[in-house]
Formats: C-alpha cells, structure tokens, sequence
C-alpha cells in the first residue's frame, strides 16, 4: 500500500525537510515528493504539523512493559516489552542482560531466537566478563574472565542474535577480544577500572565501544585518565551515554557532546521492578535501585534522553534525533534504519513539540 505522509517536519537524519510529502511502499521509504506530486491511489496520514523522524534505536535495554526479560524469560515478556517500547517512539532495541548464570543467559537466547519480533535488533550481553571493582548492581559471585569454551558454546547456540558484549577490557585476554571481534560482535568497554593504556589496548584489540561513559568504570584524573580519557583521545570508538541528570550529570553530557561528536550516542539502560534472580531492582521516583540502594537503572525512554539533550544540554533537535537513530544505527553497521531516505524500512516515529509519541510506525505499518 502506497502512503503519503503529509503536513509534518520531516528529519531524516541529514537534514530537516518542511513542504514535502514522504512516500512509502510495502515497507519502505519511497520518495519525499511535493504535495502536488503524491499519486491519487496514495492513503493520506495527515501528521497535523507534528515532526516526523525515524524510529528511535535503543541498544541497551532489559525491561519493558512490566518485565525485567532476564528474570522471566518468555514470548509473553518479550511480547509486552517490545509493544511498550514501540509505544514509546523506539522501533529497534538490543535487548539486555547483565551478569547472570550461563543457564539464564541460554534461556533467554532460546527465546528471543524463537520468538523473532521486527522491534528486537539482537541481544547485548553487559557481563559477566566485567570487572568486581566496578560491578555496580551487578551480582558479584557471577563475575568471570572469559573462556574461548564458554564463550564459542554460547555464540552457537545465539546464532548470530548476541550483537554486542560489553567487557571489562583489563579483565580479558586480548586473543580473546580479537576472537570476538572476528566472530561480529561488537565488543564495548564498561563495568571496567581500565587505566588509560589497558583501555587503549583494549580498543586496539577489537573493542568499539564504551557503555555508558562514566557510569561504572575509572575516573577521569589528571595523573591517568582512565577509560573516559581514552574514549575522548581515540578517534573511532563509540560511546554510549545515559542522559538522565542521574547517572550523568548534564554537564558531564555537554562536555562529552563537545569532545566526541558523532560518536556519542543515548541508550536508556531501563529496567523493571523484579525482586528474583540476580538483577533486583526496586522502583524508586526518578530511578531504579538495588535493595541495597546501588543506582541500577533508570526511568527514562529513549525520547525522554531526546529531550534532555535539546532542552538542558543545548543540542539541536536534529543533532539530539541522530544520537538515538544515526549513530547507534552505525556502529550496528545497520544501513536500512535510523534514516530516512529511500530504500530504508519505513520505521517512523510522528511526536509534537512537547515530545509526545503521537503515532509509531514499523515497516510502515502502524502500530
């Protein structure tokens, strides 16, 4: 079915387009046309002067929806997680497990492999291969180093679905990381006391990534900068930032906007109230917290973390979209979502200026 998507702002993630129609086909994003050019047989959605963009991309994520997945790890739960976060404006996710038992994170895998949803981009492993000094909520007796034999047995049984992994990377054997790399796996450094030099090693040996910056890893210090100096001296690696005035403050996001460019990114790092297994997280006002009171998680939706950068940290809008779409999309290597242009899956998300999801599309198929 051809659709014509008309009276709405249109940021495609290279530029910012008013006066035009966007088209799209079985799926995809066609064209972006005049008003005068859009085909009779076309079916109109007025977006009634809202912006049109695409949908959000959120790579770290473990609950949705009621659900923290790792500890009920079923088609229900992910069913009812992904339906939340379309909801909510973001149409791909890495669905996310902390540090947990080999058996739980099996299951989880079997489900998600059996259970494909067009939301679910792949799942992102943050541990067990972190560092104890730096475990933050994660459960310390399940902290491990890598082993190739662990880690080929679980690959296997993902079948291409673990995206990403995020590793301690003075905790782990650089032919290790290497082989990971090898394999596809986007490897990310979080969780870690990494001084400047085992992080830049770390990068050197596949690593192309960093999870949440500054949250759960050494400090920035003039005598050793740590794992943040080395994520601003590098020049390729990739960032991820939790834009909630909690775990960073929104200073802290300004400046790492300044120094990293396009190469900082918003995750959400959301959880669910779950008080089994090994990631409990109680529901606090503005956050999540161990029982012990450990931050563990935030509140936030990856168009909340939008906001927050245009409203309090002074980054246009543009530039704020491309943080939860452009940029995760490419350092997933993902080149048919997080724009719009043609050829790419039509997933669209249509929001006022007060930042409310007014309509989600995935495929072009409203949701």
């Amino acid at each position: 079915m051809l659709t014509a998507f008309t009276n709405g702002t249109i940021y495609t993630g290279a530029q910012v387009i008013t006066g035009k129609t966007l088209l799209t086909e079985q799926g995809k994003i066609q064209a972006l046309v005049n008003p005068a050019e859009v085909p009779s047989e076309a079916t109109i959605v007025d977006c009634n002067g809202h912006i049109i963009a695409p949908g959000l991309l959120d790579l770290q994520i473990y609950g949705g929806g009621g659900y923290l997945f790792s500890a009920h790890p079923s088609p229900e739960a992910l069913n009812a997680m992904a339906q939340a976060l379309v909801k909510s404006g973001t149409t791909g996710f890495l669905l996310t497990l902390a540090t947990d038992t080999m058996e739980v994170f099996h299951e989880c895998i079997r489900i998600v492999r059996n259970n494909p949803h067009p939301a679910v981009l792949g799942m992102h492993l943050e541990g067990p291969y972190i560092n104890p000094v730096k475990k933050g909520a994660h459960t310390l007796e399940l902290i491990k180093r890598p082993e190739r034999a662990e880690l080929e047995s679980l690959l296997t049984a993902a079948g291409g679905i673990v995206k990403m992994i995020t590793v301690a990377p003075e905790m782990c054997d650089p032919a290790i990381l290497r082989w990971l790399d090898a394999q596809g796996v986007i490897l990310s450094a979080g969780h870690s006391n990494a001084t400047f030099n085992e992080a830049m090693e770390g990068f050197r040996n596949g690593i192309r990534a960093v999870t949440h910056l500054f949250n759960a890893m050494s400090p920035l210090q003039h005598r050793d900068t740590g794992l943040p100096g080395a994520t601003f001296r590098d020049n390729s690696v990739y960032a991820s930032i939790i834009a909630d005035n909690i775990h960073v403050d929104d200073n802290a996001l300004i400046i790492s906007k300044k120094v990293l460019g396009d190469r900082l990114f918003l995750i959400t790092d959301a959880v669910e109230a779950n008080n089994t297994g090994a990631s409990l997280h109680v529901a606090q006002e503005d956050r999540f917290t161990r029982p012990d009171g450990t931050l563990s998680g935030s509140r936030l939706t990856l168009m909340r973390a939008v906001q927050r950068c245009v409203q309090y940290a002074g980054i246009p809008l543009d530039e704020a979209l491309r943080m939860a779409t452009v940029y995760p999309a490419t350092l997933m290597g993902i080149k048919d979502r997080g724009r719009i242009e043609p050829g790419c899956r039509a997933d669209l998300v249509v929001f006022d200026h007060q930042y409310t999801v007014k309509n989600v599309y995935i495929a072009g198929a409203q949701q």
